[in-house]
């Protein structure tokens, strides 16, 4: 399923629910709109060494300069690994993987979901889209795709990801009315100890029709 954008607010009861260096991972990737396999391959000596590192696309190949702000740059140096800021639970020479972060942020949000405090498909990726959603709201189409790295000739990618707010607000619109139309209606035709059917000859109504 597809990641989608996810207000600030509802994000941040999210990660309060995930393990602390997941959750660490997820605001860096919030910070900087890095994709989480990118912040996750960061390392100890880059980030002790600058606040400012390069970075290499893990999709793309091409390189850009991030920004870490000085508070989360001094947590992510508290947990540091040996080599990797987020080092990996069995070997230490490797960093952790984008799949314990999802399965953990998944479980976190599943809680949401059932609460019916969350209706959209969050997942690691989702910091991504909300960061640039945010680059779009103060500094306009180019802000965003500088902070995602995207080729400025190519608007039409950076736009899904700009204007991600906008697409989940419609989608979360169109969930609300799949869910009223789905609500179950009583039947008053059939008779006491037996399921109500329809008439024979009975002409369907708007509400039948909503239901088939």
């Amino acid at each position: 399923m597809r990641s989608e954008w996810v207000d600030g607010d509802t994000l941040a009861l999210v990660l309060a629910a995930m393990m602390p260096g997941n959750a660490l991972a997820m605001e860096v990737s919030l910070a900087t709109g890095l994709r989480i396999d990118d912040v996750l391959a960061l390392k100890m000596e880059t980030v002790r060494r600058t606040a400012r590192p390069y970075v290499r696309d893990s999709k793309t190949g091409k390189t850009h300069r991030v920004y870490l702000p000085r508070e989360l740059r001094e947590r992510m140096l508290a947990q540091a690994g040996r080599v990797y800021v987020w080092e990996h639970r069995t070997d230490w020479t490797r960093h952790k993987t984008r799949q314990a972060v999802y399965k953990d942020m998944r479980k976190a949000a599943a809680v949401f979901e059932r609460n019916g405090r969350l209706g959209a498909h969050v997942s690691p990726h989702s910091a991504r889209k909300c960061a640039a959603v945010r680059a779009y709201k103060r500094g306009g189409l180019d802000a965003a795709a500088a902070l995602l790295n995207h080729e400025p000739g190519h608007p039409l990618v950076t736009m899904l990801y700009a204007l991600a707010d906008q697409a989940g607000a419609a989608g979360a619109s169109a969930r609300h009315r799949g869910a009223h139309r789905a609500r179950p209606t009583k039947d008053t035709t059939g008779t006491p100890g037996q399921p109500g059917r329809r008439r024979p000859g009975r002409t369907a109504g708007k509400r039948d029709r909503d239901l088939e």
